[in-house]
């Protein structure tokens, strides 16, 4: 029962009391007036139009603003979501366009426009198989449509390339992708995952800008893409920006946490610059053997890597420069180039290895290769000096006639003529063969030039600074007699003072020397 003075219930209320709310007036906006079906259909067809006109004139932004109005209107014209997605496709909002032809053909599944949209939107988007079925939907519905007919071809091949592409990568046909993905991209224009295939592909030929200009465009239109990122990261990588890779890598794993590519590439970087440092501190301290070791067990971790790979092999050339292994320093050297042609570095480590073992035509081939890249001061005189050396090489090499050191003293130089004219005098070998004879002939008078050379001091400066001291026709002439040089050493005159005679019990050919 209801308390005196208290609120009343609905029930409660007299007729005269209810019949005071019901006519009580309300103030209506003007602007709120409710259109009749026939109306908003008038209404919605005006704004169609007016979209129409401005995507004619290819105002693609203003006829998508009016065909949205359409939509509002009435949201049932399937022909008003066609419109709109074509709007969007002509705006590269291929996804958005998606979403408006799939719902026209649910609106209307005879709509054949909205199928053929759809079908393009999916191709564009890469998805070729669901593109096809869009197409031959349309087929269904105009067997004579010759713009779907075109559009199955296109779609069957994109789904070839994609297929080649994938055996392509299997086998590391890093360009036959490349090849593929461009040929595919030609339909599915807005495809991430071709466009990160080809750049990640890009990246493993080499061809970093290229493959971070592709990745960029990517992160500008998704900054969420973790392929994406992990392309920019590997480029990175593989530049040997590794600090900078890592963190690509990492962000790439905080929008996708299950991307392998880029946990691998992640820990791939981490553990090849920790052992690259440890290799270099290893040839600081001086631990040549140590450094050798720890640089190749880095050139293990990531085959793919080519200029960490390039600077690792020159490192380990460098340390086996260190422990006499010439022969491994000029391989490794080598292996650096051949990853890297502009590894300047490397070709000095090599063409010191080469001036080393007295090869000289390589060493100078290496110079010539770093000068013309970079023309130093430091680099003319690396050239000129192993070109001097090669010059040098052409010519007898007088100290190893006398089987001498070429920082030998006077006196040495005069006790190696003397063994070595009395090893070749002609007279020693007068019973021999004359092929024998003929030979020390020419190795007494090779013994007489170096002697002449090695002993004149200016003589033995011109020599010794690369001068060819054949040229000097009066002194290395064709007339020069080698046993005028041996009489004036040994002091005999008219061939009086020395003599060769038989050991009748050693046998012929066997001789002594005796002086007068």
């Amino acid at each position: 029962m209801q308390t005196p003075g208290g609120p009343k219930t609905m029930g409660e209320l007299s007729p005269s009391k209810m019949a005071t709310v019901d006519d009580c007036d309300v103030t209506m906006d003007p602007e709120m007036e409710i259109l009749s079906d026939e109306e908003l259909e008038r209404e919605a067809e005006s704004f169609k139009e007016q979209g129409n006109a401005y995507y004619i004139k290819k105002d693609y932004s203003e006829a998508f603003n009016y065909y949205t109005k359409a939509i509002d209107m009435c949201p049932k014209n399937a022909s008003y979501y066609g419109n709109r997605a074509a709007t969007l496709m002509m705006l590269s909002r291929h996804r958005e366009a998606l979403e408006d032809s799939q719902q026209a053909v649910r609106l209307d599944d005879t709509f054949m426009k909205g199928h053929l949209r759809e079908g393009k939107c999916h191709l564009s988007l890469g998805n070729a198989m669901a593109a096809s079925r869009c197409f031959h939907r349309v087929l269904e519905l105009e067997p004579d449509n010759s713009q779907a007919q075109q559009e199955v071809k296109n779609a069957d091949s994109v789904l070839e390339y994609e297929k080649m592409a994938e055996l392509g990568f299997e086998k590391h046909d890093f360009r036959m992708v490349v090849f593929c993905m461009d040929r595919a991209l030609e339909s599915a224009s807005a495809c991430h995952r071709f466009k990160v295939l080809k750049a990640e592909c890009l990246a493993m030929l080499g061809r970093y800008p290229e493959a971070q200009s592709v990745a960029s465009d990517i992160l500008r239109m998704d900054a969420t893409n973790g392929d994406a990122l992990y392309v920019r990261g590997l480029c990175l990588y593989y530049e040997d920006c590794i600090d900078k890779a890592v963190q690509f890598f990492v962000q790439a794993l905080r929008m996708a946490p299950d991307h392998e590519k880029a946990r691998l590439a992640c820990r791939n970087a981490k553990a090849l610059k920790a052992k690259k440092e440890d290799g270099n501190k290893a040839f600081k301290d001086g631990n040549y053997d140590a450094a050798y070791e720890l640089y190749s067990e880095a050139l293990t971790i990531d085959p793919n890597n080519i200029k960490t790979n390039a600077k690792l092999f020159c490192n380990r050339g460098t340390v086996g420069s260190k422990l006499k292994k010439i022969d491994q320093a000029i391989e490794d050297c080598t292996k650096a180039v051949k990853l890297d042609e502009t590894y300047i570095k490397a070709y000095l480590r090599r063409a010191q290895c080469y001036m080393d073992k007295e090869e000289y035509d390589e060493a100078v081939r290496d110079y010539e290769k770093v000068y013309q890249t970079e023309k130093t001061k430091e680099h003319k005189h690396l050239l000129k000096n192993a070109q001097l050396e090669l010059k040098k090489s052409k010519r007898k090499d007088y100290y190893k006639v006398l089987g001498v050191d070429k920082n030998a003293t006077e006196d040495e130089i005069k006790k190696a003529y003397r063994k070595r004219a009395l090893m070749h005098h002609p007279d020693r070998h007068s019973s021999a063969s004359a092929e024998v004879q003929k030979e020390e002939e020419k190795k007494f008078k090779e013994v007489g030039e170096a002697f002449t050379v090695l002993s004149d001091p200016k003589k033995k400066s011109r020599y010794d600074s690369g001068h060819d001291m054949e040229d000097d026709t009066g002194n290395m002439g064709a007339d020069f007699d080698a046993n005028n040089i041996f009489k004036a050493f040994f002091g005999g005159g008219g061939g009086q003072g020395y003599s060769f005679e038989a050991n009748q019990s050693s046998g012929p050919g066997n001789f002594f020397f005796q002086f007068g």
